[in-house]
């Protein structure tokens, strides 16, 4: 039997899609094609086999989640997915904060920062870089407009520079657009063990 999951954790759930995801042995060559590029350059998981039904969007999709999630230079790996699991737990995408989280700790070899974020949320205990990232990641996803300028300078006097900023900018909005089509195409859920 499985449930719906409704708390932050890293232990990353299942997701059930809503829709049936496309099978990989009746896919078109259009649809092989979009698949040909992954998130993470890794398996193809049911999400992005859903997401196959829309080719032109996926073949955008996938490069543009690898280029601003991967890509050398600007915020490192671990702060771009503190800027995930932000705008993940402000869109309470259960899904994405525990990959995001998980990520982070193994890239970090180190479990406080979700630890603390998910025991707290928006009153964590975090370095005022991690603050400054989490709280900017946050408001701007509850409402892009509302960032602005005193923002910007408070990740400049947290050390961040143009370019990390474009890539904390990305990483939150890329999460936006991803947990909305998370809620919208299926939801994240475990298996119950019984007794």
């Amino acid at each position: 039997m499985s449930r719906i999951v409704h708390k932050f954790t890293r232990t990353v759930p299942q997701w059930q899609p809503r829709v049936t995801p496309v099978d990989l042995q009746e896919a078109s060559e259009e649809q092989l094609d979009a698949l040909s590029v992954t998130p993470s350059n890794t398996k193809v998981s049911a999400y992005v086999l859903t997401l196959a039904h829309d080719v032109e969007s996926l073949k955008v999709r996938s490069p543009l989640f690898n280029a601003i999630m991967y890509d050398p230079g600007g915020m490192s790996r671990a702060e771009r997915e503190l800027g995930a699991i932000g705008a993940s737990m402000v869109n309470r995408c259960i899904y994405c904060a525990a990959v995001h989280a998980d990520r982070h700790a193994k890239l970090e070899k180190d479990t406080a920062v979700t630890d603390e974020l998910f025991a707290k949320g928006e009153k964590a205990d975090l370095s005022p870089r991690n603050r400054a990232i989490f709280d900017f990641a946050r408001k701007l996803s509850e409402s892009p407009v509302a960032a602005d300028e005193a923002d910007m300078a408070n990740l400049r006097e947290a050390g961040l520079n143009d370019e990390e900023i474009l890539d904390l900018i990305l990483s939150t909005s890329l999460f936006g657009w991803a947990n909305r089509l998370m809620h919208v195409l299926g939801d994240p859920v475990r298996e119950e063990v019984s007794a």
